[in-house]
Order: structure tokens, then C-alpha cells, then sequence
């Protein structure tokens, strides 16, 4: 159990040092990437005002399955509500994971649908 901790915390920490050097704006929001192991969440975030401007996640976007083909598809699917609302330029969160495997393959979906890290 100790040792389940120590990830969380390392997580955590990581999180904390991606977030000090991002920030999204209303011309550039922040596309912030949440993983769990069932799902894959994202959400474009204006955080000079706290709001989020556009979300997608394999539960909204009714996508099957939680690999790599269903984050891609989530990456689509956020573009797309991204496009809809002007959005064009996002500066990508990972939120203190690797680039790799289904971040990277939501990174992918959304540059194919249209967004520009």
C-alpha cells in the first residue's frame, strides 16, 4: 500500500511542475489530459477566467473500449467542439504523464481534427 502512495504523491508532483509553466488564455486555452483505467478525459481550459470551453471523453463521446483507437477518437471528438467554439490554438497539459500511448494518441486525434499545439 506504501508503495501506491508514493506513485500518487509522484503524480501529484509532476502535475504541480507542468502546471507552474502552463497556463491557458482566452487566444491560447489549455487542453488539460485526465486518464484514468476505465476512461480518458479532456477539457480546453481559459484559466484567466476558470472556465472550461470544450470537453471530450470516452464516456461523452460514446466511444467502446479505453485504448489507444478510443483516445484517438477522443482527440477527434474535442477538436471538433474546439472548431465549433473558434478555438484553434491550444497549448497541450499532459498532467504529469508521459507523452506516450493514449496521451500521445489524444494529442494525435486532436491535431488530425484540426487543433494547433
Amino acid at each position: 500500500m506504501a508503495n501506491k502512495n508514493k506513485k500518487a504523491a509522484a503524480l501529484g508532483t509532476r502535475r504541480l511542475r507542468v502546471r507552474k509553466k502552463i497556463t491557458g488564455t482566452a487566444e491560447r486555452p489549455r487542453l488539460s489530459v485526465r486518464r484514468s483505467l476505465k476512461h480518458i478525459y479532456a477539457q480546453v481550459i481559459d484559466d484567466g477566467t476558470g472556465t472550461t470551453l470544450a470537453e471530450a471523453s470516452t464516456v461523452s463521446a460514446k466511444v467502446s473500449g479505453n485504448g489507444v483507437a478510443a483516445a484517438k477518437e477522443v482527440g477527434k471528438a474535442l477538436a471538433e467542439r474546439a472548431k465549433a467554439k473558434s478555438i484553434g490554438r491550444v497549448t497541450f497539459d499532459r498532467g504529469g504523464r508521459q507523452y506516450h500511448g493514449r496521451v500521445k494518441a489524444l494529442a494525435e486525434g486532436a491535431r488530425e481534427g484540426g487543433l494547433e499545439f
